[in-house]
């Protein structure tokens, strides 16, 4: 085992260190052994230590990250070095050796002999003496091979390490080196998306953030014309205008939101809200006189987002308007002008049913339940929770959804089908089949047709449908069909 005594300074360890490799390990063993979202269980560990440097925040990130987006390929590395597999059993023990042999083939500020003890450490803190000597010794084969040869390009293991059926789905979606870059796509992690209220200022709100927040960083986002993209900002919750000017978002998820179109005046419908960040967004796009209503499968989340937004409009002028108390950008004025409001929300099982969600709507947003592997970068915990033949059925929920949600539309108003996938049986494969002449008795015909947002247009080339891509657009991935809804 390395001697502690070696040590000195940042880069030989040290308790800070220490205890951002504990949380990770704990974030991942939550991730293997409850099913626990990478992101959710690594804030929960973070607000527990308040103490940990940002560089330490920094640091047990990307471990979580890291590891879980090149498990495979370590655990292979590993494996040709170990007679036995019985280390992955526990999943500190297991995390603690994939974190070491990370750190040692793709962390170059981590000197080795530091990976090694803070690994050898954790893993015989969780599975005994033997364990340790186990790790000590692996990691110690490891090293060696890195010496010799070099470290690994990170981009060929994440590859590498996602599903055999993952990666023939994204090569037949996107082609080989656009699917190996979308596996590949950074940052790690990914950045914080803030969604500006329709009539913000975006670069006074860069500003008054920027002041707010001087260790973090904040730019305009590339696709969102109301997107800020923020890193190492912390809880958002904690900065001027949460709630009021804006809310945290996701940038690709607010240019689906922004390609329904939504103009004022006009009756929407948020066929499939969750807890409701786009129908924050769409509420205000209806100002002044339109309605916005949500509707989910889920009462818990729907209970959410009644609780988030509630307030009817207390005015829809002033947009834009210059911000009040002291903050730079509006905060105050944008819950004096307009807070968000959804008129009615609606529990409705769309495979069943429409339930009680009248009819009439001008639009339909139908962002409907898919893979969720546009989220990759974001969640890589989801290439070990899906399989091939989770397409086909999720696929056949997305037309049942979309034809039903299409029921409530006016005759030629809009519906747009989004999924936060970029694989073809996701997309453009269900938006064949929702073009395609039915034979059930729902009285809707779908057709395609351009978008008529011109952020949306611009995604499309004017056509009907667009991808979103990290490695292109810098947002999680995503795929948007519009069409027009005519009743028969």
């Amino acid at each position: 085992m390395a001697d502690r005594a070696q040590r000195g300074g940042r880069d030989g360890g040290g308790a800070g260190e220490s205890a951002a490799r504990a949380v990770a390990a704990r974030v991942l063993a939550r991730v293997w052994g409850s099913d626990a979202f990478a992101s959710a269980a690594l804030d929960a560990e973070l607000r527990r230590a308040p103490a940990l440097d940002p560089r330490d925040v920094g640091l047990a990130t990307e471990l979580v990250y890291g590891v879980l987006r090149a498990q495979a390929a370590l655990e292979a590395r590993i494996a040709e070095l170990a007679a036995k597999g019985r280390w992955t059993a526990d999943p500190l023990v297991r995390a603690h050796v994939l974190m070491g042999a990370y750190s040692l083939c793709f962390l170059d500020r981590v000197p080795a002999f530091a990976a090694v003890s803070e690994a050898v450490d954790g893993a015989q803190a969780a599975g005994g003496p033997r364990v340790g000597a186990f790790a000590n010794a692996v990691l110690r084969k490891v090293a060696a091979a890195v010496a010799a040869g070099g470290r690994p390009p990170l981009a060929d293991a994440v590859v590498a390490s996602a599903p055999g059926w993952l990666r023939g789905a994204l090569r037949r979606s996107l082609g080989r080196a656009a699917a190996e870059a979308f596996l590949s796509a950074g940052p790690v992690p990914p950045p914080t998306g803030l969604c500006l209220s329709p009539g913000e200022d975006r670069d006074a709100w860069l500003a008054a953030l920027r002041g707010a927040a001087p260790a973090a960083t904040f730019e305009a986002g590339r696709v969102s014309p109301a997107a800020i993209v923020a890193r190492g900002a912390g809880d958002l919750r904690r900065l001027p205008g949460f709630g009021a000017a804006w809310i945290g978002q996701e940038e690709g998820a607010q240019a689906l939101a922004f390609a329904l179109g939504a103009r004022p005046g006009e009756r929407v419908l948020d066929a499939c809200a969750g807890r409701g960040n786009k129908s924050w967004l769409l509420s205000r796009a209806v100002l002044p006189g339109g309605a916005v209503d949500a509707a989910d499968l889920y009462p818990a989340k729907l209970s959410q987002l009644r609780a988030a937004l509630s307030a009817p409009p207390a005015s829809s002028e002033g947009a834009g308007a210059e911000g009040g108390g002291g903050e730079g950008a509006g905060a105050r004025g944008g819950l004096e002008r307009a807070a968000a409001f959804v008129r009615e929300t609606y529990a409705v099982d769309w495979t069943v049913g429409a339930g009680d969600v009248p009819e009439g709507y001008d639009r339909v947003l139908v962002d409907a339940p898919c893979s969720g592997v546009g989220t990759l970068r974001r969640r890589p915990e989801i290439a070990l929770r899906r399989a091939a033949d989770d397409l086909p059925r999720l696929a056949d929920l997305q037309v049942a959804i979309a034809r039903r949600a299409a029921t409530r539309a006016r005759d030629g108003g809009r519906l747009v089908f989004a999924v936060c996938s970029v694989l073809r049986e996701e997309c453009e494969a269900v938006a064949a089949r929702l073009a395609a002449p039915a034979d059930d008795d729902l009285g809707v015909r779908l057709e395609p047709a351009p978008f008529d947002a011109e952020l949306a247009r611009e995604l499309a080339g004017g056509g009907d449908a667009f991808r979103l891509l990290p490695h292109v657009h810098g947002t999680d991935g995503y795929f948007a069909a519009m069409f027009v809804v005519r009743r028969r």
